[in-house]
């Protein structure tokens, strides 16, 4: 059974205007039940993970200012979101909902999560709507339990995936592969082990031939026993923050040949959804839908 990390949590309130579509946390669920993709049976409840599940990844002041609200305020702005406690328990709580989806991944083969992707999150600093990286902390875990010990992690949102290369640069059982808009955010980027930069506009055909050319040898040179697929869908054409070009045929071909990819290896994959900012909302949802439906295709 597919098994979906969600909470109503998901959904914070942001003020009027914030380009930030924390709307699609809520649309989201609602679309996959009410077109019969999903069930209620599909989702579980994540909630408040043991702190140490959050320390293995990121330094203790750091989080310990985080909770108690004592972040300087130039920090605050890096995040892009006003701090108060409700922001940190979401954090907290969407990492809860992809380490209990590494288990659910390990028994059915992939899991999902509603939110999630937060990999400009560094160790010691949050930025980009990132405070706490979900799949980092969920990449501990296995390790931490002996339930992985190679692990790639698969970044395919627009936007490198900066934090989660800083957390795994001497780690070498954690790959770490990011593929980009080259002119996009972050512009100072970090050192992924494997960092594939886009041009402006690139369409379908281009990205899903350059994905073809290194995914299958990646996962045979590397071997992994465990993926982490982000799979924002900020590299549509649309989207505010992008600059690729791609359709919403052309990201759901991309999430059809990574999990068809996964799932004929029978390689276990959490899957966090990342970015997503078109100014049509119907257009986010529809894309990250793509994502599920394919996974109940493919899988089950």
């Amino acid at each position: 059974m597919l098994k979906i990390a969600y909470h109503p949590i998901y959904k914070h309130p942001l003020p009027d205007g914030h380009r930030f579509p924390m709307i699609k946390y809520e649309l989201l669920p609602q679309q996959l039940t009410h077109e019969g993709t999903c069930n209620q049976e599909n989702f579980f409840t994540p909630d408040f993970p043991d702190d140490k599940h959050v320390l293995s990844v990121h330094d203790d002041v750091y989080f310990k200012h985080l909770k108690d609200l004592t972040l300087k305020p130039r920090e605050i702005r890096k995040t892009g979101f006003p701090l108060s406690k409700e922001l940190v328990d979401r954090e907290v709580i969407i990492a809860d909902g992809t380490i209990k989806g590494c288990e659910y991944a390990l028994t059915y083969g992939i899991a999902m999560n509603i939110a999630g992707g937060t990999h400009h999150a560094y160790t010691s600093h949050g930025e980009a709507f990132c405070l706490l990286n979900d799949q980092a902390i969920g990449a501990r875990y296995l390790q931490h339990n002996q339930l992985a010990k190679k692990i790639l992690m698969i970044d395919l949102d627009v936007h490198q995936g900066n934090g989660t290369a800083e957390i795994f640069q001497k780690d070498d059982s954690v790959f770490t592969f990011s593929m980009h808009g080259k002119n996009n955010y972050p512009f100072k980027k970090e050192k992924s082990d494997l960092d594939i930069e886009l041009h402006d506009d690139m369409n379908d055909k281009e990205y899903l031939t350059i994905l073809d050319n290194v995914l299958p040898k990646l996962i045979d040179k590397e071997k992994p026993d465990f993926i982490f697929y982000l799979c924002g869908v900020d590299i549509l054409k649309t989207d505010k923050l992008g600059k690729l070009g791609l359709t919403i045929e052309g990201c759901k071909k991309r999430d059809d040949y990574v999990l068809s990819l996964l799932h004929n290896l029978s390689i276990p994959v959490q899957c966090s959804m990342g970015g997503g900012y078109s100014p049509d909302i119907k257009s986010i949802v529809e894309a990250h839908a793509n994502t599920y439906r394919l996974a109940q295709e493919i899988y089950f």
